[in-house]
């Protein structure tokens, strides 16, 4: 197999062996710790451009099968694996992710120390890295001097506004980069979805006719998309209204809190949450470069609901005097511990109290 090597910015390289395109990448190096799921993982719109690291020693073993896309292609830059599984074992496959990864012209380096290029990441924290065939003093000076990941929300959103079928309530859907798996959990509420490009203007969701809105994930720097901030503004006062991980840090930036880079982010499903007000701890699936600032809260009328257990990074918000919360880590797992899938079951009550409200006002 064709050598290649992974340079990060600092100067590291790592050498490994080439499967799936053989295109030169770049990207801002991350890494999961998610012991299964890659195909979610390679498929979210939130890993847009990023060259992906898996943590996990073996990656597809288990193939790649038609039912767990999260969006329609592979979303990462390139990926990172130690072990890549050549014969896939289970009766959904119906490719080896190897096979899939060249479909979808997605480099790939499998026999990496991953283990020890996951600890140089914690330790330096996140940074720009390439993909090359060969190493040289001008690979070197292009990797310290890359810059990707700006204005990725346009590279992801839907060109047009779609819908589902049509069903008890009507939800619209701020697409940031949305998951299929949101979606889905929608759906399985009796919620029809109408999923709207993310320069959506607040006049042309009102004219859809939805009860609700909802504001999805999506990759790259919140602070990019100011554009979107009134229009979050006006949704929140004429809608219930909840937002997952990107949509969290938005609705939080529309309503005056300021959000920062982590320094290597929560990627992976083994994330512990603490909710507030019950104590109730759950395990969460997370993926997230930035967070909100929790010194940046005093006087935007948003109060903290959920609380990583690890480094207390804000997870939930809550707007006082509107229907309207948040979350950052991502209840519809998929895939993932499902402890507070029942987000959207409250989302739902959310939507049926206002339009019991509004039909005896």
């Amino acid at each position: 197999m064709m050598k290649r090597y992974l340079v990060l910015a600092n100067g590291s390289v790592y050498p490994g062996e080439a499967f799936g395109s053989d295109k030169p990448a770049g990207g801002e190096l991350v890494f999961t710790t998610g012991m299964s799921g890659y195909q979610e993982a390679i498929t979210d719109a939130s890993y847009h451009d990023q060259i992906l690291t898996f943590t996990y020693p073996l990656i597809g073993n288990y193939g790649v099968n038609p039912d767990d896309y999260e969006s329609k292609h592979a979303q990462p830059a390139a990926i990172i694996v130690h072990e890549l599984a050549r014969r896939p074992s289970n009766w959904r496959a119906t490719m080896s992710l190897g096979e899939w990864a060249q479909q979808q012209d997605l480099p790939g380096i499998s026999g990496v120390d991953t283990r020890a290029l996951t600890k140089e990441i914690r330790d330096a924290g996140v940074m720009q890295a390439l993909i090359t065939d060969d190493v040289t003093p001008a690979v070197n000076a292009a990797a310290q001097n890359a810059q990707y990941g700006q204005q990725q929300v346009a590279a992801v959103t839907s060109a047009k506004t779609f819908s589902s079928d049509p069903a008890e309530l009507r939800v619209g859907v701020l697409d940031f980069g949305e998951k299929n798996s949101i979606l889905r959990e929608l759906h399985q509420r009796s919620m029809q979805t109408v999923v709207f490009p993310a320069n959506t203007t607040a006049a042309a969701i009102a004219a859809a006719n939805v009860d609700a809105i909802m504001l999805s994930n999506g990759p790259g720097n919140p602070a990019e998309l100011t554009d979107v901030l009134p229009v979050i503004r006006t949704l929140q006062d004429q809608y219930p209204l909840m937002a997952i991980c990107l949509g969290h840090q938005l609705f939080a930036l529309a309503n005056g809190a300021q959000t920062y880079k982590l320094k290597f982010g929560h990627r992976g499903f083994n994330h512990a949450v603490r909710e507030l007000s019950s104590g109730r701890i759950g395990f969460t699936s997370q993926n997230h470069g930035f967070a909100v600032a929790a010194d940046s809260l005093t006087g935007t009328g948003l109060t903290v609901t959920h609380q990583e257990i690890n480094d207390n990074t804000i997870e939930g918000l809550q707007l006082a005097g509107h229907q309207a919360f948040s979350v950052q880590f991502h209840p519809d797992a998929a895939p993932g511990p499902h402890d507070y899938v029942d987000l959207f079951d409250q989302f739902k009550t959310m939507i049926l109290n206002r339009k019991e409200a509004a039909a005896n006002a």
